[in-house]
């Protein structure tokens, strides 16, 4: 259970509310449409120089549209970041081992790269590894084990983020996998021994 049953859940009820009707006719709609225009926005300037003005003409919504439903750009971008982000552990967690895991996630930020934020990111990918490994352990992980677990964690997002600014080339499979092979050979062992690896 843990983490990865409620972003499972979370993804499953994103989308069902995504579909319903009554969503269409909700704020969600607009909010959805207001982080699309943000995003059409973030390709031709960076995040400091575009408007609301300039996101709501985007949008086809007014000013008073987009103060209705957020406090400013960044709170849009915060409320994106964090619907994503569950996707992106949704489709994390579909994998069995830290392979499929990763490839599962880069395609994911692939599609939505714009808003990744590595700071966020690596206090998730932690803690996700840390309860996928106590519970099928059924064990806490060492101090030890945990500071190995740290260290690969901020190695692999200083990676991530050199492929998301486009600084490799990789595939996300080819990404995953070296990533993957990386990996302490200590904690490499506990992954293999739990079937992660």
């Amino acid at each position: 259970m843990g983490k990865m049953l409620k972003n499972e859940v979370a993804k499953n009820e994103l989308k069902e509310v995504r579909h319903s009707e009554e969503w269409h006719k909700s704020g969600e709609k607009v909010k959805y449409r207001l982080a699309d225009a943000m995003k059409s926005c973030m390709k031709k300037a960076p995040v400091e120089k575009i408007t609301v003005k300039e996101i709501t003409e985007e949008c086809g919504v007014t000013r008073q549209t987009f103060y209705r439903n957020f406090q400013d750009k960044y709170d849009l971008i915060n409320w994106y970041f964090d619907k994503i982000l569950i996707e992106s552990f949704a489709h994390m967690g579909e994998g069995k081992t830290v392979y499929e895991a990763l490839v599962n996630k880069f395609h994911y930020i692939q599609e939505e790269k714009l808003f990744f934020k590595a700071d966020h990111d690596f206090e998730l990918i932690r803690e996700f590894y840390k309860n996928q490994i106590e519970e099928k352990s059924g064990k806490t992980m060492s101090e030890h084990l945990q500071f190995q677990l740290e260290m690969y964690c901020q190695g692999s997002i200083y990676m991530t983020v050199q492929w998301v600014l486009g600084e490799m080339k990789e595939s996300p499979e080819n990404l995953a996998h070296a990533l993957a092979q990386s990996m302490p050979e200590e904690l490499a062992k506990v992954f293999r021994e739990l079937e992660m690896l």
